[in-house]
Protein backbone atom coordinates (compact mmCIF):
# COMPACT_ATOMS: atom_id res chain seq x y z
CA UNK A 1 0.00 0.00 0.00
CA UNK A 2 1.36 3.03 -1.41
CA UNK A 3 -0.73 6.63 -1.15
CA UNK A 4 -0.36 10.32 -0.90
CA UNK A 5 -0.92 13.47 -2.75
CA UNK A 6 -0.30 13.45 -6.40
CA UNK A 7 2.60 16.54 -5.96
CA UNK A 8 4.77 13.57 -4.17
CA UNK A 9 4.25 10.90 -6.81
CA UNK A 10 7.40 11.07 -8.39
CA UNK A 11 9.30 10.14 -4.90
CA UNK A 12 7.69 6.96 -5.47
CA UNK A 13 10.22 5.67 -7.61
CA UNK A 14 9.86 1.92 -5.93
CA UNK A 15 12.39 0.61 -9.17
CA UNK A 16 15.47 2.79 -7.73
CA UNK A 17 18.20 0.85 -6.45
CA UNK A 18 17.46 1.75 -2.87
CA UNK A 19 14.32 0.51 -2.69
CA UNK A 20 15.05 -2.84 -4.64
CA UNK A 21 18.33 -3.44 -2.04
CA UNK A 22 15.03 -3.27 0.91
CA UNK A 23 12.64 -5.14 -0.63
CA UNK A 24 15.27 -7.99 -1.44
CA UNK A 25 16.10 -7.82 2.38
CA UNK A 26 12.52 -8.63 3.34
CA UNK A 27 11.72 -11.41 0.88
CA UNK A 28 15.33 -13.64 3.01
CA UNK A 29 13.62 -16.25 4.60
CA UNK A 30 15.47 -15.76 7.75
CA UNK A 31 13.74 -12.81 8.85
CA UNK A 32 12.28 -14.29 11.82
CA UNK A 33 15.42 -15.10 13.50
CA UNK A 34 17.92 -12.09 13.69
CA UNK A 35 18.25 -10.75 16.45
CA UNK A 36 17.33 -7.18 17.59
CA UNK A 37 18.81 -3.94 16.07
CA UNK A 38 20.35 -2.35 12.75
CA UNK A 39 21.03 -4.32 10.18
CA UNK A 40 23.03 -2.02 7.14
CA UNK A 41 22.52 -2.39 3.73
CA UNK A 42 23.34 -0.78 0.43
CA UNK A 43 22.97 2.17 -0.99
CA UNK A 44 22.53 3.90 2.22
CA UNK A 45 19.68 1.30 3.37
CA UNK A 46 19.27 -0.02 7.00
CA UNK A 47 16.51 -2.07 8.63
CA UNK A 48 15.84 -1.92 12.29
CA UNK A 49 14.59 -5.57 13.75
CA UNK A 50 12.02 -5.05 16.50
CA UNK A 51 10.14 -7.26 18.88
CA UNK A 52 7.32 -5.74 20.60
CA UNK A 53 4.26 -5.88 22.31
CA UNK A 54 1.76 -3.62 20.41
CA UNK A 55 -0.14 -1.03 22.49
CA UNK A 56 -3.61 0.80 22.40
CA UNK A 57 -3.57 3.42 19.88
CA UNK A 58 -4.49 5.96 22.67
CA UNK A 59 -1.24 5.25 24.23
CA UNK A 60 0.93 6.23 21.04
CA UNK A 61 2.34 8.90 19.14
CA UNK A 62 2.70 9.63 15.41
CA UNK A 63 5.37 10.67 13.99
CA UNK A 64 7.20 11.88 11.01
CA UNK A 65 10.83 11.47 9.21
CA UNK A 66 12.40 13.93 7.02
CA UNK A 67 15.37 11.79 5.40
CA UNK A 68 13.76 8.41 5.01
CA UNK A 69 11.43 6.42 3.56
CA UNK A 70 9.82 4.14 6.12
CA UNK A 71 9.23 0.47 4.91
CA UNK A 72 7.27 -1.25 7.88
CA UNK A 73 7.23 -4.55 7.34
CA UNK A 74 5.65 -7.40 9.96
CA UNK A 75 7.57 -10.69 10.23
CA UNK A 76 5.07 -12.46 13.07
CA UNK A 77 1.52 -10.89 14.41
CA UNK A 78 -0.38 -7.92 13.45
CA UNK A 79 -0.60 -4.57 14.25
CA UNK A 80 -2.76 -1.59 12.98
CA UNK A 81 -0.45 2.08 12.13
CA UNK A 82 -2.36 5.49 12.09
CA UNK A 83 -1.83 7.71 8.88
CA UNK A 84 -2.46 10.71 7.68
CA UNK A 85 -1.04 13.70 6.36
CA UNK A 86 0.62 16.62 8.43
CA UNK A 87 -1.22 19.21 7.23
CA UNK A 88 -2.98 20.94 10.35
CA UNK A 89 -1.15 18.94 12.86
CA UNK A 90 0.75 20.25 15.77
CA UNK A 91 3.73 19.09 16.79
CA UNK A 92 4.05 17.99 20.07
CA UNK A 93 7.89 17.02 19.76
CA UNK A 94 9.85 19.10 17.72
CA UNK A 95 12.13 17.73 14.92
CA UNK A 96 14.96 15.48 16.12
CA UNK A 97 18.14 15.79 13.22
CA UNK A 98 19.97 13.11 15.14
CA UNK A 99 16.88 10.54 15.43
CA UNK A 100 15.39 11.80 12.80
CA UNK A 101 12.17 12.09 14.10
CA UNK A 102 9.38 14.72 14.92
CA UNK A 103 6.42 13.76 16.92
CA UNK A 104 2.50 14.74 16.67
CA UNK A 105 -0.58 15.47 18.79
CA UNK A 106 -2.89 12.82 17.84
CA UNK A 107 -5.28 14.38 14.96
CA UNK A 108 -8.71 14.95 15.38
CA UNK A 109 -9.32 13.09 11.84
CA UNK A 110 -7.23 9.83 10.89
CA UNK A 111 -7.00 6.59 9.37
CA UNK A 112 -4.91 3.35 9.26
CA UNK A 113 -3.84 0.34 7.62
CA UNK A 114 -3.78 -3.05 9.33
CA UNK A 115 -0.70 -5.22 8.77
CA UNK A 116 -0.62 -9.05 9.44
CA UNK A 117 2.98 -11.33 8.50
CA UNK A 118 4.12 -10.76 5.50
CA UNK A 119 2.48 -7.26 4.81
CA UNK A 120 4.20 -4.40 4.36
CA UNK A 121 3.04 -0.24 4.08
CA UNK A 122 5.70 2.75 2.82
CA UNK A 123 5.49 5.62 4.37
CA UNK A 124 7.11 8.64 2.89
CA UNK A 125 8.38 11.72 4.53
CA UNK A 126 5.04 13.83 4.58
CA UNK A 127 3.12 10.55 5.43
CA UNK A 128 2.49 10.92 9.68
CA UNK A 129 1.67 7.26 11.06
CA UNK A 130 1.67 5.87 14.31
CA UNK A 131 3.32 2.43 14.58
CA UNK A 132 2.35 -0.67 16.86
CA UNK A 133 -0.98 0.02 17.49
CA UNK A 134 -3.11 -3.05 18.86
CA UNK A 135 -5.07 -4.60 16.02
CA UNK A 136 -7.69 -5.96 18.86
CA UNK A 137 -5.68 -6.83 21.68
CA UNK A 138 -1.75 -6.56 22.32
CA UNK A 139 0.36 -8.99 20.77
CA UNK A 140 3.85 -9.63 20.74
CA UNK A 141 5.24 -8.44 16.76
CA UNK A 142 8.49 -9.12 15.01
CA UNK A 143 8.83 -6.44 12.43
CA UNK A 144 11.43 -4.81 10.45
CA UNK A 145 11.19 -1.19 9.45
CA UNK A 146 13.84 -0.71 6.52
CA UNK A 147 14.91 3.08 6.26
CA UNK A 148 15.00 4.07 2.55
CA UNK A 149 16.75 7.48 2.04
CA UNK A 150 14.83 10.35 0.56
Amino acid sequence: MISGNISHRKRYDLSNPKFLTAFAFLERKDLATLPEGWVELENGVRASVQHYTTAPAEKLKYETHERFFDIQFIVDGEEVIGCTTRSGLKVETPYDPKNDITFYQTPSVHGGVYLKAGDYAVFAPEDVHQPRCAASIPMQVIKIVVKVPV
